[in-house]
């Protein structure tokens, strides 16, 4: 297995860092899967309460200058890695102003991701800052376990009010309760809402608009000021939000 990669823009390295930073906030370990046009970082919580789970999908074309790798075999053209997300997000941190950063699959006694950056200088002579992140080879046997999760076609689709705002009021709510009932319509109202033996407490957003949803016979079919709702641990929300920082 092989692989290095090049990036030189500074647009591309600071978007790049911000998804590395956001998959920290998210989970201590992820899987980065590495293929010959994409990067893809996967959380897999199995957790028998629930827990975050994501599928990142990074177009390799859109950030590297330089991209080759070479997979298991031929037919299997892919590496799976997993690593801590900190030591990655705490990488890249210093190739903030880099001149380039270079990332490479190297054995150092066990598997690494070096990360090299180079950093600009007042003199001719240019920093090289390396960093050697440990990792586990993921079996072929296991790639099973990583694949795109299917999402099912949900009855309402909303756009959301600014995440700090939400994030604001979900983190105000969690000194009531522990579960939070989140409603939507397709009039573009959403619904935050606790309710406990004492207490019940909601607050509304209104005109937030509505994407369309992959089938159009579900929206065709609802009446848009009926509700859909979900009910979800509020911990496991802000989790979520928290790391919601890509732009």
């Amino acid at each position: 297995m092989k692989f290095r990669a090049k990036i030189v823009d500074a647009a591309c390295l600071n978007h790049f860092t911000r998804v590395s930073n956001m998959i920290a906030k998210l989970a201590k370990t992820c899987t980065l899967r590495i293929s010959p046009e994409k990067l893809n970082f996967i959380l897999c919580d199995r957790l028998v309460g629930g827990g975050v789970s994501m599928w990142c999908e990074l177009e390799q074309e859109n950030f590297f200058s330089e991209f080759q790798m070479e997979g298991v075999s031929a037919e299997n053209n892919a590496i799976y890695l997993e690593l801590t997300s900190e030591n990655l997000s705490r990488a890249l941190k210093t190739a903030q102003n880099a001149r380039t950063l270079k990332i490479k699959l190297t054995n150092k006694h066990f598997p690494c991701l070096t990360v090299s950056v180079e950093l600009l200088s007042m003199s001719t002579s240019s920093r090289i800052v390396t960093h050697d992140i440990p990792l586990k080879v993921i079996p072929r046997k296991l790639w099973k376990d990583f694949q795109q999760p299917s999402v099912p076609d949900a009855d309402v689709s909303i756009y959301l009010p600014v995440l700090k705002t939400l994030k604001s009021v979900v983190e105000k709510m969690k000194n009531i309760s522990n579960h939070l009932v989140i409603e939507a319509n397709l009039n573009g109202e959403l619904n935050l809402k606790i309710e406990t033996d004492l207490v019940c407490v909601t607050t509304h957003f209104k005109d937030l608009g509505n994407p369309p949803l992959a089938s159009d016979d579900a929206s065709r079919d609802r009446d848009p000021a009926e509700m859909a709702e979900v009910h979800v641990d509020i911990r496991k929300l802000l989790q979520f939000l928290a790391g919601q920082q890509t732009w």
